[in-house]
Order: structure tokens, then C-alpha cells, then sequence
């Protein structure tokens, strides 16, 4: 069933008076524009209208998320309330800031003034709009001034879908000049109602930074999601992301890269996995507006069952970016007759001087690998999971941060396991 849009803002007497106006706007205008298009993904009848804000589940307190989760430079939130946030002294005492939303705007609202909102602006669609009138709360974090903080900073945010309730938390993320950080973020969903989850995640790498950002994402079956993550990066700049879209209902990923200063660099690399009857379509976005720029995408998914599974990989050069390098892969590897994949390589070229490339696939798993490995011992089960592994191994094996790379690991098999017992 399409839900409508709700027409009344939260109410909350805690707020600045311009983050109430900025609510405004955008609920006024959510009204009028249109959500985004994606080549090849069809989900405009995905029920994604934001409707139930001041629903969330009253009894979903401390007991219901499990005590192993509070450690130190960590953060859990669920739904609007915030269950732990601790960041180790050593970096309070170094200027670093990890806090929830509300927080955010009571402490260091300059700050939220100076960066919220200009990575994803709320005017650009109707799900950037909506989110902005209804975000719920969230994280922020900030990295003063040649800091490096060599310890990850690792975020829960779990969905409380023992209730209808819209989930709608945004994440910011500042790395200050020649300042870097790792950040690892799993999304994951308790109960199995049907719900709407509006997910923005903004990181601003300010000149001669490096921000590595990692996701685990396992929002549920009955959870339909719009998930915008993306990055400004300045001069000299780098972002790395690693996300393993692990999602078991139906998703919209729209990821970019914002190349805007002189030498600014992202490596894109997701792993993706469907299952039963869900759609994931993943838009992996990379733009070049500064000269000497670097933006390579690399995406690697496995479909099971009856899903679909589509890739854009769209890297766009502008006019006056010389010496910037655009480049991409995606392939998908099919796993079920019954599956639907797709591979879409982009490349908007509007100067010269410049070097671009692009390889896509999509295809069928190798029976006669499958053979081979059967023969020699192993359950069907086993040996496509031992063939998914080799699959994904030149996306896995680029992530250079072990903690990374352990959790997506794990995350890619426990997908995989419970997809073929659903296939």
C-alpha cells in the first residue's frame, strides 16, 4: 500500500529556531517535488513517503540492545533514542567529537550551522526533503586539525521494527585539515514490521584529510530504504568507502563522491548480495570537478533466489578537471535462473586530458567450477559459497583496514548462508 506523506513536523522545544526553519522548508517543499531517478530502478511504487515520525517503540530501552556493544569510541542509537555514546578520553582530550544529534545541536551548533545540510542539500528531491523535515536524530563527529585517530569510531544504528515507525537518522561527519579517521557503521533492524527507513549520511574531508568509511548494512526484510550516503572532498583530500549492502528488503543506494578540490580522491568499493524477492539497485556516483582528481568505483554482487540486483557506476568529468582519472567496475554474478542483474556503466567525459575507463558483467555461476568442487566432495551449498568468496575476493581483498575487512567478511557470509536456505 502507498503511504502518504505526513503534514506535520515533530515537535520539539529543544531546537534552534533556524534548524526549525530549516524543518519548514523542506516539509513545504517535499509536498512538490519529485523523487529521484536512477537509470534502471524501478521503485517510485516503493512505499518511501515518511508518515510515522512519533511512533517509535517506548519500550525499546537498554535491555533490548545487547551490553557487548558498549565499548569505548562507540555509538548506538535505535530509532530516536540515543543507548550508548563513549569515545576514549585520549581523544576528548585531543578535540574529537562523538555525539548524538541533540547533543550536536545544544554543544556545538556553529558547527552543525557550518556543515549540515551543504553536502546533501534538502531542496534535491523529495526523499532528501522529507528526511530533512523529519530526520529523527543521529551522529555527528568531528576530527579537529591534524589529528589522527588511529582507532576506529564504530556506530550501531538499529531499527526498532517492532512498530510501523519511520526510521530517520543522519549521520555527519567532518574531517578538519590534515586530519584522518576510520568509521564503521552497521545498520541493523529488530522486529519484522513493515517500515520505511530515510538514511543520509554527509562526510566533509576538508583539505589534506583521509576519512576511511565502512558500512555493514542489515536493515530487514520487511524494511524499505532509501540510503544516501556522500562526500566532499577537498584539495588533497581522500575518502575511502567500503560498504557491504547486505539489506534483506528493498533498497535504493545512492552513493557520491564530490571531487571539488585539486587532487581530491575516492576509491568506491561495495559488495552486494540479494536474496528472495527483494530489489537492491545501487547508484554509485563519482564526480571529477577539480583538476588531477582520482575516482575509481569498484562493485562486485551476488544474486540469489528470485531478486534483482542493479549496479550504476556513473563517473562524470567536468569541464576544467585536467588530469583527472574516472574509472569503474561492476559485475554481478547470478546464482538463481529465476534472478534479474544489471550492470550500468556511465562515463560523462566534458574535457580533455583526461584518462576514463569502465568494464561491466553480469553472468551465470560456472557449473563446471560448480562441478569440479562437487566431485570432489563438497555440498552444492558449500561449494557456491567457496565460489561467492572467490567472487568477491578483488573487492575484499583491496579493503586495506583489517577491522573492515573482518566485519564485511562476516557480514557477506551469514547473507549468503541465509539466502540459500530461503532460495
Amino acid at each position: 500500500m502507498k503511504k502518504q506523506a505526513n503534514t506535520c513536523l515533530p515537535n520539539s522545544t529543544t531546537e534552534p529556531t533556524w534548524f526549525k526553519a530549516y524543518r519548514q522548508q523542506a516539509l513545504q517543499a517535499s509536498a512538490t517535488l519529485a523523487r529521484p531517478v536512477f537509470e534502471r530502478i524501478d521503485y517510485h511504487r516503493w512505499p518511501l513517503a515518511l508518515q510515522q515520525f512519533d511512533q517509535a517503540a517506548s519500550s525499546l530501552e537498554h535491555t533490548a540492545v545487547s551490553s557487548d556493544l558498549y565499548q569505548d569510541n562507540t555509538f548506538v542509537w535505535t530509532n530516536k533514542h540515543t543507548q550508548w555514546c563513549q569515545l576514549a578520553q585520549k581523544w576528548q582530550a585531543q578535540g574529537v567529537i562523538m555525539c548524538d544529534w541533540h547533543t550536536a545541536l545544544t554543544k556545538y551548533a556553529d558547527l552543525i550551522q557550518k556543515y549540515y545540510g551543504k553536502t546533501v542539500k534538502w531542496d534535491e528531491n523529495q526523499l532528501t526533503a522529507q528526511h530533512a523535515a523529519w530526520m529523527q536524530g543521529g551522529l555527528f563527529i568531528y576530527v579537529p586539525r591534524n589529528v589522527q585517530v588511529t582507532e576506529p569510531l564504530v556506530s550501531y544504528l538499529i531499527q526498532d521494527a517492532r512498530t510501523t515507525a519511520d526510521f530517520v537518522p543522519h549521520v555527519l561527519i567532518v574531517a578538519a585539515e590534515n586530519s584522518s579517521l576510520t568509521y564503521l557503521e552497521n545498520l541493523q533492524t529488530i522486529g519484522s514490521k513493515e517500515a520505511t527507513a530515510n538514511i543520509i549520511v554527509e562526510v566533509v574531508a576538508r583539505p589534506g584529510s583521509h576519512v576511511s568509511f565502512a558500512s555493514s548494512d542489515r536493515l530487514g526484510q520487511n524494511t524499505t530504504a532509501y540510503l544516501n550516503r556522500r562526500a566532499t572532498v577537498e584539495r588533497d583530500a581522500r575518502i575511502d568507502w567500503s560498504m557491504g549492502m547486505m539489506n534483506d528488503g528493498n533498497t535504493v543506494g545512492d552513493f557520491d563522491s564530490d571531487l571539488v578540490g585539486n587532487g581530491a580522491h575516492t576509491e568506491v568499493k561495495i559488495v552486494a548480495m540479494t536474496s528472495a524477492k527483494q530489489v537492491q539497485g545501487i547508484d554509485s556516483r563519482v564526480t571529477n570537478k577539480a583538476p588531477n582528481t582520482i575516482g575509481h568505483i569498484l562493485q562486485h554482487g551476488v544474486i540469489l533466489g528470485k531478486s534483482q540486483l542493479i549496479f550504476n557506476g556513473i563517473g562524470h568529468i567536468l569541464h576544467g578537471a585536467k588530469g583527472a582519472d574516472a574509472q569503474q567496475e561492476s559485475r554481478v554474478l547470478m546464482l538463481s535462473k529465476q534472478g534479474r542483474g544489471d550492470a550500468n556503466p556511465i562515463l560523462l567525459i566534458d574535457d580533455n586530458d583526461v584518462t576514463a575507463g569502465h568494464a561491466a558483467s553480469v553472468g551465470r555461476i560456472d557449473e563446471e567450477q560448480m562441478y569440479y568442487l562437487m566431485s570432489r566432495g563438497l555440498s552444492k551449498e558449500l561449494a557456491e559459497r567457496l565460489v561467492i568468496r572467490g567472487f568477491l575476493g578483488p573487492v575484499l581483498n583491496k579493503i586495506p583496514d583489517k577491522h573492515t575487512l573482518t566485519t564485511l567478511e562476516k557480514v557477506c557470509e551469514q547473507k549468503l548462508i541465509e539466502g540459500q536456505k530461503n532460495a
